[in-house]
């Protein structure tokens, strides 16, 4: 079953309460909260407030994502997260065995994520011990950018050695696009612009799920 994670990096602080109950009337399956440092990406965003607000209102999963340099600086402050995905750029081999550890000690889901340019097969050390791969599927940072389609080649990849992982994937997702991206094996799909910009979100997130 594919499962819907709107995007909140294209809606605005003072509206996130009212559009993240829009979307979970709508048929959303977890909010997705990007956070960014203006260092690992050149953009930069509130995410503990728009964590905080989107616990304080909803009861979906909090999905949170942390394009970050030093990721273990971070985790301990999104701690009200129900799965915290992180870079594998980021980090080292050390520093990503301790926020795993450290993560599920808290009964937290932990995800990691690899850029576009990233190759797949460096994921493979961790898939025993993490619970989602992140793919993305253009490069962090930014929303609105056209889905590299090269990227889905990756989900295939973790998807043959991992039949029962979680797939995420974030970027770029359309209606136009989404039946080659479940194809591939994704089963959880982040959208922003799709969703948020829609006249009919459910129309949309429907379509996206199915």
């Amino acid at each position: 079953m594919v499962k819907i994670s709107p995007s909140t990096l294209s809606v605005k602080l003072e509206n996130l309460e009212e559009e993240i109950l829009d979307v979970e009337k709508k048929g959303a399956d977890y909010i997705h909260i990007d956070v960014m440092d203006g260092k690992f990406v050149n953009n930069e965003t509130l995410g503990y407030e728009m964590l905080k607000k989107a616990h304080d209102v909803t009861n979906l999963p909090l999905d949170t994502h942390l394009m970050v340099e030093n990721p273990e600086d971070w985790v301990e402050d999104f701690l009200l997260s129900n799965i915290i995905t992180f870079h594998l750029e980021a980090v080292n081999s050390e520093t990503a065995e301790k926020i795993i550890e450290y993560l599920h000690e808290h009964e937290i889901k932990v995800g990691i994520s690899i850029k576009p340019g990233t190759s797949v097969e460096e994921i493979i050390p961790y898939l025993e011990k993490i619970d989602m791969v992140l793919v993305m599927l253009v490069e962090p940072g930014l929303g609105g950018q056209k889905m590299i389609e090269k990227c889905l080649d990756k989900v295939k990849f973790i998807r043959n050695l991992k039949p029962e992982m979680d797939i995420e994937v974030d970027g770029g997702v359309n209606l136009e696009n989404i039946d080659r991206i479940r194809k591939a094996g994704a089963n959880i799909i982040v959208a922003g612009t799709a969703i948020f910009s829609a006249e009919d979100r459910e129309y949309v997130i429907n379509k996206l799920k199915s």
